[in-house]
């Protein structure tokens, strides 16, 4: 926000700059409530022919010949990702013993991914090589922005924005990425004949809501991004 007065003691005013952020949050609240009530409705749909997120899962493994692929449980609710240092695809348990058509879309999208891994997908790789990156500035940005913005010293802020555009970056990445995964996802459910087609559209529902929570994470990181620039412009006038 900008400041006013000497030495950076000086008093606040309202800060323009916060309209920007009001589109994504709420988008934000938008996306949370999609997938949460998405995933939920069909989480209580049972898929007709019976496969758990687990028999999807490797089902679509071994067919891709990923067979040193292991599946794991863990705990958490939708915390279900794949670990591409390890080859492991971890299900959270309502996903890796569940029939329901989320269990179902939410295993194959995991699996989408160690496809990609396995043949290479360029965008997923970038992501990857940002992780430490994105790690060490996400925990350092905030911490030189604030001290830039209650100091003269014009060069934390600048030096904090630019970490902080390693994570707009990163989110930006994140959406082939995921949009990839579940489109090779929706393939794999049809192709092996694992669920049929009323169940098709309703696995790319979910897969869909859950998509638009990276969206809205990209459009506030790309907002954010917008506004520090913004303030910072500001104070060089």
């Amino acid at each position: 926000m900008p400041m006013y007065g000497y030495g950076g003691l000086g008093y606040y005013r309202f800060d323009p700059t916060m309209f920007l952020l009001i589109p994504a949050i709420l988008l934000t609240l938008y996306a949370q409530y999609k997938v949460s009530s998405t995933t939920n409705r069909f989480f209580n749909v049972r898929a007709n022919r019976g496969y758990t997120g687990e028999d999807t899962a490797r089902k679509i493994l071994d067919s891709n010949g990923l067979y040193n692929v292991r599946i794991e449980m863990v705990g958490g609710r939708l915390s279900d990702h794949y670990d591409p240092r390890s080859k492991v695809l971890r299900l959270s348990q309502d996903v890796y013993s569940g029939t329901s058509i989320t269990s179902v879309a939410v295993a194959a999208h995991e699996c989408g991914h160690a496809i990609q891994h396995a043949h290479g997908y360029a965008p997923l790789n970038i992501r990857s090589s940002l992780v430490p990156v994105v790690n060490f500035a996400s925990s350092m940005s905030w911490i030189l922005i604030m001290i830039g913005f209650f100091t003269t010293r014009g060069i934390f802020l600048q030096i904090g924005i630019l970490l902080f555009s390693a994570s707009v970056l990163f989110q930006i990445v994140t959406l082939p990425v995921e949009f990839n995964a579940s489109s090779r996802a929706l393939t794999q459910l049809t192709s092996l004949g694992i669920v049929d087609d009323r169940e098709v559209r309703q696995s790319r529902k979910v897969l869909q809501a859950a998509a638009l929570t990276y969206v809205a994470a990209a459009v506030t990181a790309i907002l954010q991004l917008l506004r520090l620039l913004m303030i910072a412009n500001n104070r060089d006038d």
